[in-house]
């Protein structure tokens, strides 16, 4: 998950090309460097579809009176953008910082916000792709309902996107170390999907763990979710929900802006 091959290619770049001619090759170099690595495929893209077909087989029935596989859709999608957007995006980010990736960028005609703009691009594919896996998966293995609003379901993933990816990004700005790395965001997705019923029911946890759920961002992108998919309700018909993950999504932001940096950090 270093993504190496990404400063290599980049750097051989002419200096003449465009901003956007150097975003399409940064974002074709990004996906062909997660494709690439076995450690991303199955850590960001096959691990929640795993958790899926698992669950799916277990909640069999109904989940507080829905279709268990329809709600374990909507889970699992919302564990899908935040081990994609924010664990995925922030380990990748830490490991090319710490092993100087980032650094000899500086050497490259490749911008930083363009830079940027691209991996995040990549994140976004990735989850769409893997959005639209977890739906057929549903509906071939379970029954799960297709949802009947796709482009509600779009608005709604590129919403969480964007949510997590500011919070990969300020994650990426706060994690010295790139050993850590792993461990230090899966101890903070995994309670977070738990705690956001992203895996299952919610109804009978202790009060002060439904608590700090009621402050997590993804239980509020899982409720989005849900609306559209359960619901059939526009993405925009829960400004609260909306309203939360963008706060969440700009704090996250304004912590990357004044932390991340691009120089190793381990010495």
């Amino acid at each position: 998950m270093t993504g190496a091959p990404a400063a290599a290619e980049t750097a051989a770049e002419p200096s003449h090309r465009s901003s956007g001619g150097l975003f399409l090759h940064q974002l074709r170099t990004e996906q062909l460097t997660f494709w690439r690595s076995r450690e991303s495929a199955v850590f960001v893209f096959v691990f929640p579809l795993l958790l899926y077909a698992l669950l799916g087989a277990v909640y069999s029935s109904e989940i507080d009176g829905l279709p268990a596989a329809d709600v374990l859709l909507a889970g699992l999608i919302g564990y899908g953008c935040a081990n994609t957007a924010f664990a995925g995006l922030a380990i990748v980010l830490v490991i090319r910082r710490e092993s100087g990736v980032l650094k000899r960028l500086g050497a490259t005609p490749l911008p930083r916000p363009v830079y940027l703009a691209a991996v995040l691009s990549s994140s976004l594919l990735v989850f769409v792709v893997q959005t639209v896996v977890l739906v057929a998966l549903g509906a071939v293995l379970y029954g799960a309902t297709v949802p009947e609003r796709p482009l509600s379901l779009a608005g709604a993933v590129l919403v969480g996107t964007a949510c997590f990816a500011g919070l990969g990004l300020a994650a990426a700005s706060l994690i010295r170390s790139a050993e850590g790395s792993s461990a230090a965001v899966n101890v903070v997705v995994l309670p977070m999907a738990f705690l956001s019923g992203a895996f299952g029911p919610t109804r009978d946890f202790p009060s002060w763990l439904q608590a700090i759920a009621d402050v997590l961002p993804l239980k509020y992108f899982i409720d989005v979710v849900r609306g559209v998919l359960l619901r059939d309700e526009p993405v925009w018909t829960d400004p609260g929900a909306l309203a939360v993950l963008a706060v969440w999504g700009v704090a996250g932001l304004l912590v990357a802006w004044r932390r991340l940096g691009w120089e190793p950090r381990e010495r």
